[in-house]
């Protein structure tokens, strides 16, 4: 369903409706089109950021980069794709930012502010702190995940803000109905616009008590780039790459916070794996068959430091992204898969069950379970996550089982299960995959 002409911005969304998605299905129609939304899509959270620093709105700086991407669907396919298109799309939109300033009254205050530079469009400069940090994404992901906003809304608005996700790529991320997510981001952008809500990165106490939220926005803003929830490409390397940055810079500023080490470690070693994980097509190459050598290691080696510094610093034994690492590192020492250290695994899997309970947890632990001891103990821990509402459309749920009865030698009843697998599985890679094992069982 398109918006109608009378509907705003917020209200579309409302609807289930993404303004910036219609425009550039519209678009779709020519093969510059298609670059425009891809181009768009990739560079969409800087644009943003860029703009909020200007307008310190994020719900205006998303509808200006919006714009600038109408802009775009109108120029380029007439003048043809620029050298720099992130720039032109940058560009374009701060112009625009200033000249909305310029244009109403309530933020006269602000213009001045910004001071006779605008027309370069170069960001003005901010009161030097020596806590400070000048990067518009991190500040963008901060005022995302202030306060005023319910967990759910912070992480939300940030998967939409920064990781350029879609309102039903979100909604599958979450496992939630996708009006339930339309609604959570616009009355967020409502919240932030209507409290006040500085675009900064803030100091001290208020800072940590935010940090929670920020860690869950990255964690997952890199679990969307490493496993595509939806569309044609397993994964989307630019969500890896920013949310790695963010780990990495947040690590700095931080060095006594075990759980950001903890993160940081853990993006490091699943990025490590990234080049073996799809083959020469883009198909997924499960971790049995990945080519080890192609595994990064100085990716690797920065994940153990990483680990080692949230050791160090933590108090109160790891939490849940340091264990999650020490997952990952359990991988990351065996040369060969028959190698691993399935017990281990299955150890940590445990512990981390303790300490955030979680179906996915618990599902992950079944694999675990399933390499150390059998698939038939294993079995029995999934077929006890078959009544978890939160897993009824997860597609890795009858995607484990259909492997462990496999394993188990009962083919009929792998093949039903793969196939329900591919039915749930959003992603085509992924789904591909599921209906080859299904065929595989006969």
């Amino acid at each position: 369903m398109e918006p109608q002409p009378t509907v705003t911005p917020a209200d579309a969304d409302l609807a289930g409706t993404d303004p910036a998605e219609a425009t550039a299905a519209d678009a779709t129609t020519s093969g510059t089109g298609d670059a425009v939304e891809t181009i768009f899509r990739i560079e969409s959270p800087r644009i943003i950021a860029g703009v909020a620093r200007i307008v310190r709105d994020v719900g205006i700086a998303e509808e200006l980069a919006q714009d600038a991407l109408v802009a775009a669907l109108e120029q380029w396919p007439r003048d043809g794709v620029p050298e720099n298109p992130g720039a032109w799309l940058m560009a374009t939109a701060k112009h625009r930012a200033i000249d909305l300033v310029r244009r109403r009254e309530r933020y006269a205050r602000k213009l001045e502010e910004i001071g006779r530079d605008l027309d370069t469009t170069t960001p003005f400069e901010e009161p030097a702190d020596p806590d400070d940090i000048d990067d518009d994404l991190l500040r963008l992901v901060f005022t995302a995940c202030h306060p005023v906003l319910s967990a759910e809304a912070r992480i939300a608005l940030t998967l939409r803000l920064l990781g350029g996700l879609t309102t039903p790529e979100i909604a599958r991320a979450f496992l939630a109905p996708e009006a339930t997510i339309a609604q959570r981001i616009v009355r967020a952008k409502r919240t932030l616009a209507t409290k006040g809500v500085a675009f900064e990165v803030p100091y001290g106490p208020e800072r940590e008590a935010r940090l929670g939220s920020v860690l869950e926005v990255i964690y997952l803003i890199f679990n969307e780039g490493y496993a595509a929830t939806a569309g044609d490409d397993l994964l989307r390397p630019a969500l890896c790459e920013d949310a790695l940055r963010l780990a990495r810079v947040l690590a700095e500023l931080m060095p006594k916070e075990p759980e950001v080490h903890g993160l940081a470690a853990l993006l490091e070693l699943q990025e490590s794996r990234a080049a073996a994980r799809t083959g020469p097509l883009g198909e997924p190459v499960l971790l049995k068959d990945q080519n080890r050598r192609r595994w990064n290691r100085l990716l690797i080696r920065r994940g153990f430091a990483a680990l080692g510094r949230s050791n160090a610093v933590a108090t109160a034994g790891p939490g849940p992204y340091a264990l999650q690492a020490a997952i990952a590192a359990c991988h990351a020492q065996a040369y060969a898969y028959e190698d691993t250290d399935w017990a281990q695994i299955a150890t940590l899997y445990g512990l981390l069950a303790a300490r955030s309970p979680s179906p996915v947890v618990e599902l992950n632990r079944a694999v675990a379970v399933s390499m150390a001891e059998g698939p038939e103990p294993a079995l029995a821990l999934v077929d006890g996550l078959a009544t978890e509402p939160a897993l009824r459309d997860y597609h890795l749920l009858p995607s484990v089982r259909g492997d462990l009865l496999a394993r188990l030698g009962r083919t009929a009843e792998a093949r039903a299960e793969f196939a329900r697998a591919a039915s749930l599985a959003r992603n085509e890679r992924e789904r591909a995959l599921l209906l080859a094992r299904a065929r595989e069982c006969g």
